[in-house]
């Protein structure tokens, strides 16, 4: 039993290690506790919040209408694999892992435009992080966060690449 505990001890001091490690950087202790809390609940299998304040949540419908009328850009903030593989027609890669990393990521954007962001879904914690991130540390007020994600557009048969 003891060597159980010592093992799952040990489990938890590596997560908050690499967790320390990612998240360090140009972000305040406050952003990283909330993007480590993010995911720590999305690879929980928790649903992401329902609200952020700040970030203008919108359903698979607001996202299309504003994909119909070209009124914003689509990031995807999923792992470059899936972005590969099928996203929405048009939009941009904006992996999470990435820039959580790579903060100057940030650059490419116009805060002038409006983006929706969008992962995997309601328990994914990617775009939900992103759409923080550029909230709170980058001031960006024109963030549209797509919380039923990709899932939801599929199945709804919206343009796909």
């Amino acid at each position: 039993m003891v060597k159980k505990q010592w093992l799952i001890l040990m489990m938890v001091l590596t997560v908050l290690m690499v967790g320390g490690i990612v998240f360090a950087g140009p972000y305040s202790d406050e952003l990283n506790q909330k993007v480590t809390a993010l995911k720590t609940d999305g690879e929980a299998g928790k649903e992401m919040p329902a609200s952020i304040p700040g970030i203008n949540v919108i359903s698979t419908a607001d996202a299309y209408k504003m994909y119909k009328d070209k009124k914003a850009v689509f990031l995807d903030c999923r792992p470059k694999a899936q972005y590969d593989t099928e996203r929405v027609q048009g939009a941009e890669i904006f992996t999470a892992d990435d820039f959580i990393n790579d903060p100057s990521m940030a650059d490419k954007l116009d805060k002038n435009k409006s983006y929706v962001l969008y992962c995997n879904g309601v328990k994914c914690w990617r775009s939900t992080a992103v759409s923080v991130i550029l909230h709170d540390h980058f001031g960006f007020k024109n963030i549209y966060w797509h919380r039923e994600g990709f899932p939801d557009w599929k199945k709804n048969n919206h343009p796909l690449e």
